[in-house]
Formats: structure tokens, C-alpha cells, sequence
């Protein structure tokens, strides 16, 4: 039975809407804060989401009160998309006026999240639903990386987290993972004396780039297929970009990744 993703959607809507907080809770904060009774709040909301209302209500009383008895008639309209624009502002840099001015939605959010948030959940839940397709697509581009000797621990970390970051699209981050897990398999795979050496050389801090030029100078020494090489210095190269050069493409993050299963596979 297929997955349908429109309908998923729906369903999650249904829930959120029906969960949405109702007028009730506005229109008494209003109330409080209209009768002079503000600090009652005090005792029924976490401290933090008090104390960014207490501003609020400082600086613009009047605005403050306008600003919850609208919000009262608009809490069955937009919440999830609030909580969606709060999510992505979690995310972001923000100017310090735009941190000052809290909006009244995000107040509320906030004193109703401490509890059970279900406000940021079912924006993280909408998020992750609209990520099944993209991320079902970009992995039918890969095959399983089967190798005849098993990787450390680390490197089967690294490379499920640069995958990962490959299906749900953060291609930059990806291949910095991709370049992490080479440079771990190949720290692996050298000879104590040469580690040794190679940690002095390098003051224990050598990058993969590092790592694949004493490769290329012991290949005898160490065993390796000398087909190795290619597809990791691709590796290296496009993740150097990555940390120093700017954001990477979709395409550019799928053959990095390739790249590094393949030299995986080549190495182990």
C-alpha cells in the first residue's frame, strides 16, 4: 500500500487543530494584564516565558493587550505556521532588535511549550514529512558500501551521519562527514611505526590530505590499493571546498559521497 503524503499532512493538520489552543487562554492574558493583574501570571507560567511578557507588557502596555485580544480571534487561523516560522528562527542569526521584539504569538508558544510542546512538534513533524520525498529520491542513488574487512566504530558513525546528511539535504555538511570518515579509515589502516611518525610530522593533527600523501609515498609499505587514491583526494578536495570555499550542490555532495564509499570499499 503506497505512502500518501498528502494525506499525512492532512492528518497531522487535523491533530494540530484540534490540540490548538483556543481563544480562552488570549483573551485572559489580556484581561489580566487590561485589570492591572499581570503579575498573577507569575504563578502559573515558567519564569523565563514570564519574564519575557513582563517586557513585553513594560515597554508597550497597550500595544501588549491590543496584541493578545487579536491574537485571541486568530489562534484557529496560522498557528502551525508560527510555529514553523519559530522553528526557523531557531535556526538563524537574528539582529539584536529583532530578538527585542518578540511578537505576541511567540509568547504564547513558548508559555504553552514548556509543558508538552506540541506547538514545536508538530512543526518539527511537518518539516520532516515534507523531507520523505526529496530524501526517498537521493537514496535511490546509492547502493550498499560492502567491504571484506570492518571499519572502526567512528568511521561507521561518520559515514551514517554524511549519508544522512545527503538524504535530508544538507549537502555542505555532508561532505565534510565524507572526508571525516576517509581520514579515520585511513588512520586505521597504517602500520604503528608509520602512525607514529605520521602524528609526530604532523603534531597529531594530520588532515587527510595529510594522511593520503604518506599513503601515496608507503603504498608498498602499507598495502594499499593504489586505486585508493583517486576517489579519496576527490573526497578531499570537495570537502576542503565545503569548509572553506562556500555551500555545495546537491550533485556535487551525491558524488562526493559515491566517492567516499568507493575508496571505503577500496581500502577495506
Amino acid at each position: 500500500m503506497p505512502i500518501s503524503i498528502p494525506n499525512l499532512e492532512e492528518e497531522l493538520l487535523r491533530q494540530t487543530q484540534a490540540d490548538a489552543p483556543g481563544r480562552e487562554f488570549c483573551h485572559a492574558i489580556a484581561e489580566l494584564a487590561r485589570t492591572g493583574r499581570f503579575a498573577e501570571l507569575e504563578r502559573v507560567l515558567p519564569e523565563v516565558a514570564y519574564q519575557e511578557m513582563a517586557a513585553h507588557f513594560r515597554r508597550d502596555p497597550a500595544g501588549f493587550i491590543d496584541g493578545w485580544q487579536s491574537l485571541a480571534h486568530e489562534m484557529h487561523q496560522g498557528f502551525i505556521l508560527h510555529a514553523r516560522q519559530r522553528l526557523t528562527h531557531l535556526t538563524r542569526l537574528l539582529a539584536a532588535g529583532e530578538s527585542e521584539q518578540v511578537p505576541a504569538w511567540q509568547e504564547i508558544q513558548r508559555a504553552l511549550d514548556t509543558h508538552e510542546n506540541n506547538l514545536l512538534r508538530a512543526a518539527i513533524a511537518f518539516e520532516l514529512i515534507a523531507l520523505i520525498e526529496p530524501a526517498t529520491a537521493r537514496a535511490t542513488h546509492l547502493r550498499e558500501c560492502v567491504v571484506a574487512s570492518p571499519a572502526s566504530e567512528e568511521a561507521d558513525s561518520y559515514l551514517d551521519e554524511a549519508t544522512r546528511c545527503y538524504f535530508y539535504g544538507l549537502y555542505t555538511a555532508c561532505a565534510v562527514m565524507c572526508r571525516s570518515v576517509v581520514e579515520e579509515a585511513v588512520k586505521q589502516k597504517l602500520p604503528p611505526d608509520l602512525a607514529g611518525l605520521v602524528a609526530r610530522r604532523y603534531r597529531h593533527t594530520p588532515t587527510l590530505g595529510n594522511l593520503l600523501h604518506e599513503v601515496n609515498n608507503n603504498l608498498q609499505l602499507i598495502g594499499i590499493n593504489p586505486d585508493f587514491l583517486k576517489p579519496a583526494n576527490r573526497v578531499n578536495d570537495v570537502g576542503r571546498k565545503a569548509v572553506h570555499q562556500g555551500l555545495l550542490s546537491e550533485a556535487e555532495s551525491r558524488q562526493c559521497l559515491q566517492d567516499a564509499r568507493r575508496a571505503l570499499e577500496i581500502l577495506l
